[in-house]
């Protein structure tokens, strides 16, 4: 008996260094599903870009700086070569990942991250390569966006990557945290605070909004954002929508069509961490776009998916945005271009919810900003 005893213990601790989790699932019921809640893979530190393969595996960045394969039983891979170095102090590191939308032949993944410049600046990036055949390495890494210009700070780097119906890439930004920078939002010479365009390559598309203003950098789609860190393709109108971390108060979701300006700093529904207006208090301006939805208290957003699935025909077209400092997964019920309810999920676990995904069999995915990060599975219960 003691030998089980202890051969059942080593195999736990063995199983917990590679990375798969140990069985653990609840069942939850909610206003129109009813899931099972299972820890798919732990020992992430600080995991922040999800992106799931049509076979069911997952690629998942940790913000240190590497990039790592997840089997469908919740190993873990090691590190994948070729990650460029990364910035991770303060809100820096290696960010996000997506798939290229031929990724199932030409293996094609795009990563974003906090680029060091040598000198102490930095700035958000993005980077192309292929994955290998094994899923080891990315062959050929190439940077395909660079934000201009480089500052010296550690926040609000964004950064999400988002492909549109026709191939597209969309790269979301911060505008680097400081007052000193802030402006920069509204300087279309700058892409601190913008939503940029660009095609796979990193060359600008056509039908850039601001690609023949004088001045301008021909990447922007759109400007006046605070730090945009969750951003999907709506399937019902093929449009961009993002949302943004506010101050305090004030997140924000929007609809990024072509040239619009979102208006931070000059607009707010939140306030300054020191308890002072944002420019004076105002909300509204004219030329400015408000957005369709805020919440203040905040909720912290990162990572959001349109729910498309078959598993929970209770949530089909249904908007999932991760919490942070919600510690949950909200659920937004749409009505055309209108959020018309909201439901919070998951929020009894008290974890940060950092990226948001869709399995190929329709179950949702997300992982948890924590030293000890987790995949975890909602599947219908």
């Amino acid at each position: 008996m003691m030998m089980r005893i202890m051969w059942r213990t080593s195999l736990l601790v063995a199983l917990v260094m590679l990375g798969a989790a140990p069985a653990r699932s609840d069942t939850v019921s909610s206003e129109a599903a009813r899931f099972t809640v299972e820890e798919v893979a732990t020992g992430l530190e600080h995991p922040w870009g999800l992106a799931v393969l049509d076979d069911g595996r997952m690629l998942v960045t940790e913000k240190p700086g590497r990039l790592r394969m997840i089997g469908k039983d919740g190993e873990v891979g090691p590190p994948i070569k070729g990650v460029p170095e990364v910035d991770s102090r303060g809100q820096g590191g290696l960010l996000d990942v997506a798939l290229d939308p031929e990724f199932a032949s030409n293996r094609l993944i795009y990563l974003t991250f906090s680029q060091p410049d040598g000198s102490g600046r930095n700035g958000t990036a993005a980077l192309r390569g292929r994955l290998s055949d094994d899923a080891m390495a990315l062959v050929d890494p190439t940077i395909i966006f660079a934000q201009k210009p480089k500052v010296t700070s550690t926040g609000h780097y964004g950064s999400r990557l988002v492909f549109d119906g026709s191939g597209n890439l969309f790269v979301t930004m911060g505008e680097r945290q400081q007052e000193r920078f802030r402006g920069q939002a509204q300087d279309l010479g700058s892409h601190l605070g913008k939503v940029v365009r660009i095609r796979p390559d990193g060359s600008v598309p056509a039908g850039n909004p601001f690609a023949s203003k004088a001045g301008a950098l021909p990447e922007i789609w759109t400007y006046g954002h605070r730090n945009v860190q969750a951003a999907a393709i709506n399937p019902a109108s093929g449009e961009l929508w993002t949302i943004e971390h506010g101050p305090r108060g004030g997140d924000e979701v929007n609809i990024d069509r072509p040239g619009l300006n979102f208006g931070w700093p000059l607009v707010s529904y939140g306030i300054n961490y020191d308890g002072s207006p944002v420019n004076k208090g105002a909300r509204t301006m004219a030329g400015v776009t408000p957005p369709i939805y805020q919440w203040t208290p905040v909720i912290a957003p990162s990572g959001m998916i349109f729910y498309s699935g078959a598993a929970f025909p209770g949530w089909q077209g249904n908007l999932f945005v991760g919490g942070l400092a919600a510690g949950a997964l909200v659920r937004l019920v749409l009505d055309g271009d209108r959020i018309s309810h909201e439901e919070r999920l998951l929020g009894s676990r008290g974890e940060r919810i950092r990226d948001v995904a869709q399995a190929p069999d329709g179950s949702l995915l997300v992982i948890t900003d924590e030293s000890n990060g987790k995949v975890v599975r909602l599947a219908p219960g």
